[in-house]
């Protein structure tokens, strides 16, 4: 696996789920960031900034994203499988989800120095929002 370049964001972010066919205010939109919004059969799931997570639904808060630096090419194979099994090693549990462009890992905020470290242990550049 080549060595991928991996930032940090400062901000919370929150992981809600709501009942399957709930509508989202569409003005998540505009917040700030990172937000995802998947539906399936069985639930909605958002991933936003926490203060802007949908009320209504089971939210987790307390996490921090970790986004590798695209745009990566369709082609590229083993990315989500090489950055979890680091995690994974670490005891880190990670909500995973990719866009078009690139992969995103949200981890818990208190597993963020343990996940930076086994990422650049297994050669990858992490960026802290501190840096």
């Amino acid at each position: 696996m080549k060595r991928l370049v991996i930032d940090a964001t400062p901000e919370e972010y929150a992981v809600t789920r709501l009942e399957r066919g709930s509508r989202v205010d569409p003005t998540i939109f505009s917040a700030p960031g990172l937000v995802s919004v998947t539906s399936t059969p069985a639930e909605v799931s958002v991933v936003s900034p926490a203060p802007h997570a949908p009320s209504g639904g089971r939210t987790e808060v307390g996490w921090r994203l970790l986004t590798v630096r695209g745009p990566l090419e369709f082609t590229l194979t083993g990315i989500m499988a090489s950055l979890s099994g680091s995690l994974a090693s670490a005891g880190v549990t990670l909500f995973a989800l990719s866009t078009f462009d690139t992969d995103h890992l949200l981890v818990h905020a208190q597993d963020l120095p343990r996940a930076i470290a086994a990422l650049r242990a297994d050669g990858h550049e992490v960026h802290p929002a501190s840096d």
